[in-house]
């Protein structure tokens, strides 16, 4: 399974992080279940990035995508603050979920994961987005992203994913 699947799964499981009540141990014990990311899997099989096969995620990916998840909830509020800078003229509130939810990902590992490219993590981030928003989202997240990158002079990291 590759990694861009490992994101999408980190990406839906860090939008059920919006309900409110959802305690994030739980929300992961349930979503890294064997039988809930086959559920996930089957779920959209004409994706040519979706995992649809017959195994799930090795341990490294479960922990990949456990490293993206929690991060992204320890660091809500310092994402949340880019977001808000860089989304010139928006609130956060009127942000659609799922495009800052892609964003916090992207976020997080071009700021806490050093195996992970800033280049990467957009080109990734508009992939998914194309698979969850419109066109109009896409370059909304696309745009962010770049000016993040380059206004809070992200060093640019040699290894690729």
């Amino acid at each position: 399974m590759s990694r861009t699947a490992a994101r999408k799964i980190a990406v839906r499981i860090a939008f059920q992080l919006y309900i409110p009540g959802q305690d994030i141990d739980q929300v992961l014990e349930h979503s890294l279940s064997e039988d809930f990311l086959r559920q996930m899997m089957a779920e959209d099989p004409d994706d040519p990035d979706h995992p649809v096969s017959d195994e799930t995620l090795d341990e490294k990916q479960k922990k990949y995508v456990e490293t993206l998840v929690r991060g992204i909830y320890e660091h809500t509020d310092e994402l949340n603050g880019y977001i808000e800078k860089y989304a010139v003229g928006r609130k956060l509130a009127r942000i659609d979920k799922m495009a800052a939810v892609i964003l916090r990902v992207a976020m997080y590992e071009i700021l806490y994961m050093d195996e992970v490219p800033a280049a990467v993590a957009i080109n990734e981030a508009v992939k998914i987005a194309k698979n969850y928003t419109d066109e109009k989202t896409v370059k909304f997240i696309n745009g962010i992203l770049g000016s993040f990158v380059r206004n809070e002079q992200i060093p640019e990291k040699t290894k690729t994913t």
